[in-house]
């Protein structure tokens, strides 16, 4: 399979990536900065590309069995909110124009659902991320609408950080609008299983213009 993986560098972005080179994908890895991208092989492709540029961006989607999106427009940009809509749906574009269609969206925990609410409108959730989690709310409320494209918004746990040192396991339990729990009530998961759930379900396409989200 040949997969264009937008955000190659981040933290979710480069568990895909060794994810998907680990299974003999090939990989166009594309990045602000490819000089991040630490893996060297021949199965990657880097290319440095700014999502906003429409065009240059599907020129390089062009020929993709599918498109995977792990793009942040960064926590600690002031302009968080603006900048993750600007740049979500540019990449839609992108994908649209290059003639791709299966597109799979990083999204946030933020988005799943508890009785019908929305984890992001929650009192406790963390106003630090609250803009960006927010912007990504917003967004899939975009792509909701979007017919052409065979798209999948995942949401990750929520417990899926830096602070989760669980590693690789394989193991996982899937599920669509709600939070997966635990027997101790959390939903939680290690960066290294989610790009295992990605690179599963890129295998096996069990979903369709719809979201889901995993959890140990």
């Amino acid at each position: 399979m040949k997969v264009a993986l937008i955000g190659a560098t981040g933290f979710v972005g480069k568990a895909i990536l060794n994810e998907l080179v680990s299974r003999g994908n090939e990989v166009i890895a594309i990045a602000r900065d490819i000089t991040k991208i630490e893996i060297d092989s021949e199965k990657v492709t880097k290319v440095a590309a700014d999502v906003l540029d429409t065009e240059k961006l599907a020129a390089t989607l062009k020929g993709a069995d599918a498109v995977v999106s792990a793009f942040n427009a960064g926590w600690t940009n002031p302009n968080l909110y603006a900048d993750t809509i600007a740049g979500a749906e540019a990449i839609q574009a992108a994908v649209k124009l290059s003639g791709v269609k299966r597109y799979i969206f990083i999204g946030g925990a933020g988005t799943l659902q508890i009785d019908g609410n929305q984890l992001v409108d929650g009192p406790d959730f963390p106003e630090e991320i609250k803009p960006g989690a927010t912007a990504v709310r917003d967004y899939f409320n975009t792509l909701k609408q979007e017919k052409e494209l065979d798209w999948l918004f995942f949401s990750p746990a929520i417990e899926m950080h830096q602070g989760i040192t669980i590693g690789r396991t394989g193991e996982y339990r899937l599920g669509k609008t709600s939070p997966v729990f635990n027997e101790e009530g959390r939903s939680i998961l290690s960066v290294e299983d989610l790009a295992i759930v990605i690179a599963d379900e890129l295998e096996n396409n069990n979903y369709h213009q719809e979201q889901f989200t995993a959890a140990y």
